[in-house]
């Protein structure tokens, strides 16, 4: 089977890995070791959070990976109390601090906070144009989030990141930022192991066809869709599964039946719904 790619370019020519693992809940040594692993693995794509309380641990496990800092995608994101308290520089230099790094590939806003996304958005991008971070972008972002910080902004935000699974499959918000310019990045590929997702009939078929397990399905339903995604995980078999996607393809027609499942089906917060003070 040919090299499949490994990435795909963001709109500032950036490269950014199709495949990352998400660190919520990681923490700890577990983390320092458990990052280790990944990187033996293939994993060269790492998302944080200051809100996820892990930025130190994978800061400690950097020198133990095996790999230069160069050859590792590292994102963090601007927190809601960081938004609050009006100083994203401060927030920025702090996560720099914890991660023991001196840029980020990746800086993100990590909700549309009310009446602070866009002025937060403005220091995001001067904080870019002096290198400190690669690329910007934002997260939970709804078309209409977005339509409002895309009249203030110089810079296009290079991602959305947004909950993404065939039961919550965006399309009219993917084909908006697909117009406009901006990758969108999925979060929760698998829907949390919701049932509803991994005992779904027509994808428990799909992985005995392929021999596959119903994520790896799902996560090669993102990775043909070129979608960028960061599935979490504190299992080593299911790290090593995560990554093993480059074996088989799926159909034209298993595509458009995994499209179909969609039925917006959230199992993580509604942007336009929720307690930002909480997250």
């Amino acid at each position: 089977m040919r090299k499949e790619r490994e990435s795909i370019t963001l709109n500032n020519v950036i490269a950014m890995p199709l495949t990352g693992l998400g660190t919520y809940r990681l923490g700890g040594m577990k983390m320092v070791l458990f990052v280790r692993k990944a990187v033996m693995f293939g994993y060269r794509h790492f998302d944080l959070a200051p809100a996820y309380g892990n930025e130190k641990w994978f800061g400690r496990a950097i020198p133990f990976c095996g790999k230069r800092r160069k050859n590792l995608f590292i994102t963090t994101k601007l927190s809601n109390r960081g938004q609050e308290t009006g100083d994203v520089r401060s927030q920025l230099l702090a996560s720099l601090k914890r991660l023991r790094v001196k840029h980020l590939d990746l800086y993100l806003m990590h909700w549309p906070v009310p009446d602070r996304y866009v002025s937060s958005w403005m220091q995001m991008e001067v904080l870019y144009k002096e290198g400190l971070v690669r690329a910007i972008g934002v997260c939970n972002f709804h078309k209409h989030h977005m339509e409002n910080l895309l009249k203030h902004a110089e810079i296009i935000p290079a991602i959305n990141q947004i909950e993404l699974h065939p039961l919550l499959s965006q399309m009219p918000l993917r084909q908006y930022c697909k117009e406009k310019g901006i990758q969108v990045e999925g979060y929760s590929p698998v829907a949390r192991m919701n049932e509803k997702l991994i005992l779904n009939e027509t994808l428990t078929t799909m992985a005995g066809r392929h021999r596959k397990t119903v994520p790896q399905v799902i996560l090669r339903w993102n990775y043909q869709h070129a979608i960028p995604t960061i599935p979490k995980t504190s299992n080593p078999d299911r790290l090593r599964e995560n990554i093993d996607i480059h074996d088989f393809s799926l159909s034209d027609k298993e595509m458009m039946l995994i499209d179909c499942l969609n039925i917006d089906y959230r199992v993580r917060f509604d942007p336009d719904n929720c307690d930002f003070s909480k997250l």
